[in-house]
């Protein structure tokens, strides 16, 4: 309004003015972030491995202590204070059974080894990767939107991953392929070619299963907990990951991908699989075919997947002389086997004249150099041989009840569309495993993801809150007089 003179005046602002107001922003942000805060260690593990590997990948089982490592060791402290402080039982007898498997078969095999003391380094990765990591996000994940965020923040380092291969392969300055530095491998470098792969590829499985479980939520208002933007992004995110997986060349990455993807589809509903798969394989025309990209060294690394018999090359010549050294150490100690770390010490008493001095490695930023052939990479032959039949059937059988356990409860989360998405991420990323351990080992600085991938498994089979309808603090496992987790909250009964 104007005075007499036309001077423009301010009208004092009232309590009803819809002016912005920033406070209650910042409070919705401090809200999420306490939300999100048992899970914030999780989301670090994930993020600290776009940190570039200094030095070589490893040995075999070992891995290479990266600061993902010490970050997961870290969040192992965090989940057990968390637990004293709650003075709950954290577990049930079912949880406690599949989770403590491997931890029988790794201390059988520690104890019967020909050399205990060099196992033990062997005894503290194994439980950190199969039992320790995943037990703490089985603790700390307390719902889906918990889950969710972690699968995102995988999806995230994919992304980031897959573009730092991708720049590669257009800049000739990735890891030496066919004479060439062409081959995509992040930040891993050339001694840890199958790092980028297996990211990338854990991304893009679940990215798909977000995509396909997406928008079939209903939230507790009466809106949708999950969005139907996510399917949108997560279907862009799953498109722009294809690409940096056919530059990884990763024959085991390729088919444990497709066939965890396959199975998604296949659960997720026929017609839905159809469409997505029409879509696919456009996507993968207009890559490799119409755009060029990379399309003969492609075509030649597929068509290698159909001669490994009939004229395999000198990889796929080494892994299977590995394989059938990895045979022969079972067939010496069926039972326990030679001992965690003990197939380098027995590998040449037990190989062919086949098997050549190492694997040559080169670019990516580092000289040329050949890296000793470790292990058989191939993880059930590598536990077939070091802990024998007792630590396969231990470590498998965990495996196998997760797995079974995760895919008995997708049905009622279809009927009740509750944590359709969660399902789907949890089985595509505990298949895509089970397949790629046909073809590789637990080596390497991304083996820590493998660790981040069980946990999400193990939550989404053992977790009671898991595929329930959000409601109120029993769904959310809380007292709501104390705030604090009920006793008998995660597992399943």
């Amino acid at each position: 309004m104007a005075d007499a003179r036309g001077t423009l005046l301010l009208a004092p602002r009232t309590e009803s003015d819809p002016l912005p107001r920033p406070a209650s922003a910042e409070r919705d942000w401090r809200e999420a972030l306490r939300r999100a805060a048992p899970v914030l260690p999780v989301l670090a593990v994930v993020a600290l491995l776009a940190v570039p590997v200094a030095g070589p990948a490893g040995d075999g089982s070992a891995g290479s202590g990266t600061v993902a490592d010490a970050a997961s060791a870290l969040l192992v402290v965090f989940c057990l204070v968390r637990v004293l402080r709650d003075r709950s039982r954290p577990l049930t007898r079912t949880a406690a059974l599949v989770l403590g498997l491997p931890v029988f078969g790794v201390c059988v095999a520690a104890i019967t080894s020909y050399d205990p003391a060099s196992s033990l380094p062997g005894v503290a990765r194994y439980l950190q990767i199969f039992v320790l990591v995943p037990g703490a996000l089985l603790l700390l994940i307390r719902h889906r939107r918990d889950f969710r965020l972690v699968a995102w923040s995988m999806v995230v380092l994919a992304l980031v991953q897959g573009l730092v291969g991708v720049v590669q392969y257009l800049t000739g300055t990735g890891a030496s392929y066919m004479g060439e530095d062409v081959r995509a491998v992040g930040t891993f470098g050339p001694t840890d070619v199958m790092g980028m792969a297996t990211v990338v590829s854990y991304g893009l499985v679940a990215a798909v299963g977000l995509a396909l479980g997406a928008g079939s939520e209903p939230g507790p208002g009466g809106g949708r907990e999950v969005p139907r933007r996510q399917r949108a992004a997560a279907l862009v995110c799953a498109a722009l990951l294809f690409l940096p997986l056919v530059l990884s060349f990763s024959r085991g990455a390729w088919i444990a991908t497709v066939v965890a993807v396959t199975l998604q589809l296949a659960l997720a509903g026929l017609r839905r699989a159809a469409r997505v798969a029409l879509v696919g394989a456009a996507l993968g025309v207009v890559l490799v075919g119409g755009l060029g990209i990379g399309s003969q060294m492609v075509s030649e690394r597929l068509g290698s997947i159909t001669e490994v018999t009939e004229a395999p090359d000198r990889s796929v010549t080494d892994r299977y002389t590995m394989w059938a050294a990895a045979a022969g150490m079972w067939r010496t100690d069926p039972v326990t086997g030679v001992g965690l770390k003990g197939f380098p010490a027995y590998r040449d008493s037990h190989s062919s004249v086949a098997l050549s001095s190492g694997s040559d490695t080169a670019g990516a930023g580092k000289a040329f150099q050949r890296q000793p052939l470790l292990s058989p990479h191939n993880m059930y032959l590598l536990v077939l041989s070091e802990q024998g039949i007792v630590g396969l059937l231990a470590l498998a059988g965990s495996w196998v009840a997760l797995l079974v356990l995760a895919l008995r409860r997708l049905p009622g989360a279809r009927r009740g569309h509750t944590g359709v998405d969660c399902a789907l991420v949890a089985a595509g990323l505990l298949i895509w495993q089970l397949v790629d351990f046909g073809y590789a080992d637990i080596g390497g600085p991304s083996t820590v993801l493998t660790a981040v991938v069980l946990g999400l498994a193990a939550w989404w089979a053992l977790d009671r809150r898991a595929d329930r309808r959000e409601g109120g603090g029993a769904d959310l496992g809380t007292d709501r007089g104390t705030g604090r987790r009920t006793a008998t909250e995660v597992g399943v009964a």
